[in-house]
């Protein structure tokens, strides 16, 4: 008898989607652009909404459906992530967990990538090209980050950069974008916070796995893997110390217009470098508390950018 293949499942789903790292950095970046245009802008509640729902719909279908298939996928391949020790970490855990099988994660992603790709044709044929556009830069992000001949994770400062910076900062900016037909300052400011925020926790994410990314063919070579192997194993810190800079660099010109906004992202911007220093990086436990705190530490941002706008 042919044993079967666990097929696509509502817990692989559940466990792909990682809702609590989507909720509380895209869907953060939503809010935090939304919240100043209910507040502060004669649009209709409705209208708002609506567009904040199809934004909210896009983002856990790239980032936590079709960003988390393909890098699952890459990872598993390459051995990475049957080394991980992390918690948060390690990839989503369906593969190795058995609950879905690689040909069940590989035609969810192909099926996914297919509605997009209709999706974008939709959208350009209705003359929603601004939808249009921010899907595509979706799946750029999925697709550069972990599948051939991109595979941007892979190279250090790369993949934040070129796959993880965009598709964060589009979707910051993609409420006003659409609404008003012109960005604010206020909405560039939030929205680089935002993605830049992002790009620091996800450094935090992946020390716990730069000895697994080290073992991996071809090697995973993280921006935290490579700062080690450079400057020695308290440098693993470094890539995140340094987003966490720009962020103070951020909060000091935000501060310039928006004094609340910009001391309020000053705090966490000079706790966050503290924790990062003081954080153990061969103790996992710590470094997952660590990480917990700076996913809180995102969405507070978020919020309070959006609140505090002039």
């Amino acid at each position: 008898m042919i044993p079967t293949q666990p097929a696509i499942s509502m817990k692989g789903i559940a466990m792909l989607l990682r809702i609590i790292a989507v909720v509380f950095s895209s869907v953060a970046a939503i809010l935090s652009t939304v919240l100043p245009l209910i507040f502060h802008y004669s649009v209709s509640n409705m209208t708002i909404i609506s567009v904040a729902f199809i934004l909210l719909m896009g983002t856990l279908l790239t980032h936590g459906l079709l960003t988390h298939t393909f890098n699952d996928l890459t990872d598993y391949h390459s051995g990475t992530d049957e080394h991980s020790p992390g918690v948060l970490s390690g990839g989503s855990r369906v593969l190795q967990t058995k609950t879905m099988s690689v040909q069940s994660l590989t035609k969810l992603g192909i099926t996914v990538s297919i509605f997009l790709l209709l999706m974008t044709g939709l959208f350009i044929f209705l003359d929603y090209s601004k939808f249009a556009i921010l899907t595509l830069v979706g799946i750029w992000g999925a697709v550069s980050y972990s599948l051939k001949p991109f595979q941007l994770a892979y190279y250090p400062f790369i993949g934040e950069w070129f796959s993880l910076f965009p598709t964060m900062l589009l979707l910051g900016v993609a409420a006003p974008w659409i609404l008003l037909d012109h960005i604010p300052l206020w909405a560039w400011q939030n929205a680089l916070v935002n993605a830049i925020w992002c790009m620091a926790w996800v450094m935090v994410h992946h020390i716990p796995d730069r000895h697994a990314d080290r073992k991996a063919q071809p090697v995973k070579r993280t921006s935290v893997v490579w700062s080690e192997d450079i400057f020695g194993s308290q440098a693993a810190k470094a890539p995140a110390i340094l987003y966490f800079m720009f962020i103070g660099i951020l909060a000091v010109w935000i501060a310039f217009t928006r004094p609340l906004a910009g001391i309020g992202v000053g705090i966490l911007f000079i706790y966050s470098v503290y924790l990062t220093i003081k954080m153990n990086i061969d103790d996992v436990d710590d470094i997952t508390k660590t990480e917990k705190l700076f996913l809180f530490f995102a969405f507070i941002i978020a919020i309070w950018l959006g609140i505090f706008v002039s």
